[in-house]
């Protein structure tokens, strides 16, 4: 798109299903965060069991490795509304579930009957991503993707603050049921903004590919990227070391002896810092040294992690979670911008679903790599480990990607 029609295009706020994009996003995103939040604490009451935590998201990201490749292939090839409202009918079910376990019309005391709950959240999950990058290309011009991206870290994080403080105050107060039943309707809502998306969205013309061919050819396409490949195997690893936020639960009443009320403000903390700095580069898209910065907030992440697990004060391990947040959110915007800028149109499905893989699925395997290391290191030291670890991860990523370290975003343009 050249940039006199750039210009006359509306802004991205002004515009009217750019705005139904970001509203269907955040209200999946809430859904599955409160779901995500009580889960946590319906399986920690149960078992008191750490590993317990990991194995939830264990539970999600096997269907969710399952999925994806196939999930990106029916993206690019069918109507992205349609699939995201059966996929978010898909969160609704499992909240259903929920609520039926907790009022006991289903085995209330088991814990299978959860995990296979949250294995259905895996498996639609996997569609929410790759729709939402898909229509985000439709609705806005090329020149707008990395203010588009601000806003759409912005609405991320809102529901990451969000839904967990919904999710932890309705369990103190109102009682898991009442967490699970909001979540189920915020994910109805979502799919009512879904379709009423007023957008064109190309009929694919001509004869499809195989199936398994053409998920080849979007990993083909990832793998020989080395900017795309390096951004998404950096965010990859620091999620999946970094995963504290799983341990949450755990930290809270073995180490800060504080209530569910608690985990609604740690689990918003770091959204609250993404929000933040999703706000000012909205405003200020970073282009110059974006690699640099890419690398550099990735480390603090890293840091904040460590120095989290060494806390003892609620509120200062808040404000480093908030601080851990701030850094993952100009990580996530940057992320976020490059895979738009490099993605072909005719690819976005599939290599979104890729990128599912390594970001997405790793907040869940992280999860788990967070419950075992926890079993078998204990608590605190499993959480230094993965600080550290994502440190390493920054300097081994600067040394193999050279092209990540020097990226100026105009080259993608």
């Amino acid at each position: 798109m050249s940039e006199a029609v750039a210009a006359a295009a509306p802004a991205p706020l002004k515009n009217r299903a750019f705005l139904q994009l970001l509203s269907y996003r955040i209200l999946a995103m809430l859904s599955y965060q409160i779901v995500a939040v009580t889960v946590g604490w319906h399986i920690y009451e149960i078992t008191r069991d750490p590993l317990a935590l990991g194995l939830v998201g264990l539970a999600e990201v096997i269907p969710y490795f399952c999925v994806a490749p196939f999930a990106g292939y029916l993206v690019d090839h069918l109507r992205r509304r349609r699939l995201g409202a059966l996929a978010c009918s898909g969160l609704a079910i499992t909240a259903f579930v929920l609520v039926s376990i907790t009022q006991g019309w289903l085995d209330p005391h088991g814990t299978l009957l959860i995990y296979a709950a949250i294995a259905l959240t895996g498996t639609v999950r996997s569609f929410l991503t790759p729709i939402y990058n898909t229509l985000f290309a439709r609705v806005l011009p090329r020149e707008q993707f990395a203010r588009g991206a601000g806003f759409g870290s912005v609405v991320f994080q809102l529901g990451l603050v969000l839904g967990p403080a919904f999710g932890g105050a309705l369990v103190a107060w109102a009682g898991k049921g009442a967490a699970y039943g909001l979540a189920a309707a915020l994910a109805l809502a979502a799919a009512i903004a879904l379709l009423l998306m007023r957008i064109h969205e190309p009929h694919h013309e001509g004869e499809r590919a195989p199936i398994f061919a053409s998920i080849g050819e979007g990993l083909r396409f990832v793998f020989g990227h080395q900017i795309l490949l390096g951004a998404l195997a950096l965010d990859m690893f620091a999620v999946l070391f970094g995963g504290a936020v799983a341990l949450l639960p755990a930290f809270i009443k073995d180490v800060l002896h504080a209530g569910p009320e608690a985990l609604g403000i740690l689990r918003g903390a770091p959204a609250a810092g993404a929000v933040i700095v999703g706000l000012w580069l909205s405003r200020k898209p970073p282009e110059r040294n974006a690699g640099r910065l890419l690398l550099m907030a990735v480390f603090g992440f890293g840091l904040c992690i460590v120095c989290f697990a060494l806390s003892k004060n609620m509120w200062l391990s808040a404000a480093l979670l908030f601080a851990s947040g701030a850094f993952d959110g100009v990580s996530v915007v940057l992320r976020s911008t490059i895979l738009q800028l490099a993605t072909p149109d005719a690819m976005r499905g599939r290599v979104s679903a890729i990128n599912g893989i390594f970001i997405g699925s790793s907040n869940e395997l992280g999860a788990f790599e967070s419950g075992l290391a926890a079993k078998l290191l204990g608590l605190v030291p499993s959480v230094i480990f993965g600080g550290c670890m994502t440190m390493g991860i920054v300097a081994a990523t600067a040394k193999l990607a050279p092209k990540l370290r020097k990226l100026d975003l105009r080259e993608l343009h």
